[in-house]
């Protein structure tokens, strides 16, 4: 499933160009900005399952790097600072990698 079927294009493009520079980016400002804080609970598990690339149930550490290439093909990859920080504020239950309901929970934040 792509991106674009769930979300509209003109806001995933904004949202990766408002951060476009290293370290910039922002997870619940982007949530907004790409307007998946306001779709429904069911779009939220579609956008998880897009970016859990391996299939597993998780979204792991080296997965959230891309995280913006699952949006676009051309996002960039996320700092190491970036990828920790975002897995720091939605790995609720300390097991190193995030869950589809602690994903949602961190897209409602």
């Amino acid at each position: 499933m792509a991106m674009s079927s769930i979300l509209n294009t003109d806001d995933i493009k904004k949202a990766l160009d408002a951060f476009a520079v290293a370290d910039s980016f922002d997870h619940k400002k982007f949530f907004e900005m790409v307007g998946l804080k306001s779709k429904s609970a069911d779009d939220v598990k579609k956008v998880f399952t897009v970016l859990d690339a391996d299939n597993s149930g998780f979204i792991e550490e080296e997965e959230l790097k891309f995280v913006l290439k699952g949006f676009a093909k051309d996002g960039r990859d996320l700092t190491d600072k970036e990828t920790k920080a975002f897995l720091k504020a939605a790995d609720k239950d300390g097991d190193g990698k995030i869950g589809v309901d602690e994903f949602a929970a961190l897209v409602k934040e």
